[in-house]
């Protein structure tokens, strides 16, 4: 559930995995629920200064490659695979350099190695018309998940819960509910009228240090074939990476849906580490 690769369609003809990633993060900014202290008045201000620092955060991922580590687990098999992640001419590419811990044969790693020249001579060669289609998929589907945040002041019902510490830093731990009369204005923000959550926001910047989510009543997602379910639980924890910088360290989705009428459970992980800046 990065925020890195949304367009399932370049993924696919580049190498990359189907971001399943979408729904998480999706859901990641449902973080929040009903609070009572003292500073309540100020709860809507943290909440619009964190939503700010987020995205202002996440706009630089496309800077930064890393190593990422993806685990499914489906009918009590899991499964795992880690990818070097670098960004190529505006947009990422995930060389995939693991499975289930262990490195790629000889014979694997000369074949990912084939993928990556092959999407970097493709980029490289691409007409004025064919990059610019390329980026805009890619940033569109970054601005749907901005969107996303930003609606969350309308969404949701903010209390303080209490103040503590997470990961050595001060936080407000701040709850949320769906707010009674919220109307969606696109398919992502439908997902917000069916959760609640809870948020640990640094006190000193805003950021978000953690995310726990929960689906609390079936939300139809995707055209009304898909449907998400109670039951499914979402966490997101964020890490400094660079001077100011948070992003995220580990995402993990546990889903409850039924598609086509069919019903789906598995939980999808991801871990990322190993940040670095790359040439803007």
């Amino acid at each position: 559930m990065r925020l890195r690769q949304l367009s399932s369609e370049t993924c696919r003809s580049e190498g990359c995995r189907f971001p399943q990633r979408v729904l998480a993060f999706l859901v990641l900014a449902l973080a929040f629920v009903p609070f009572g202290f003292s500073i309540q008045h100020d709860v809507q201000q943290i909440i619009q200064r964190s939503i700010a620092a987020t995205e202002a955060d996440w706009r630089e991922i496309p800077h930064f490659s890393d190593t990422e580590r993806d685990t499914d687990t489906r009918g009590g098999t899991t499964t795992s695979r880690t990818y070097e992640v670098t960004v190529i001419d505006g947009s990422p590419y995930s060389r995939l350099v693991a499975i289930d811990d262990k490195p790629l044969s000889p014979v694997e790693q000369t074949r990912e190695a084939q993928k990556l020249r092959r999407a970097t001579e493709k980029r490289t060669k691409e007409s004025q018309s064919q990059r610019a289609k390329r980026l805009a998929q890619y940033q569109n589907g970054r601005n749907r998940i901005f969107n996303l945040l930003r609606a969350m002041v309308s969404a949701f019902d903010f209390r303080i819960q209490q103040e503590g510490r997470l990961d050595g830093r001060d936080v407000y731990v701040i709850e949320a509910t769906p707010r009674p009369g919220y109307t969606p204005t696109s398919r992502e923000t439908r997902v917000l009228t069916g959760m609640r959550g809870k948020l640990w926001i640094d006190k000193s910047d805003y950021k978000w240090v953690k995310v726990e989510a929960e689906v609390v009543k079936p939300v139809p997602f995707g055209w009304f074939l898909a449907k998400v379910n109670p039951g499914t639980f979402f966490v997101v924890e964020q890490g400094l990476v660079a001077k100011g910088l948070w992003l995220p360290r580990r995402v993990r989705v546990e889903v409850r849906a039924k598609v086509l009428w069919f019903p789906k459970a598995y939980i999808h992980e991801e871990t990322y580490r190993d940040y670095h800046q790359v040439s803007r």
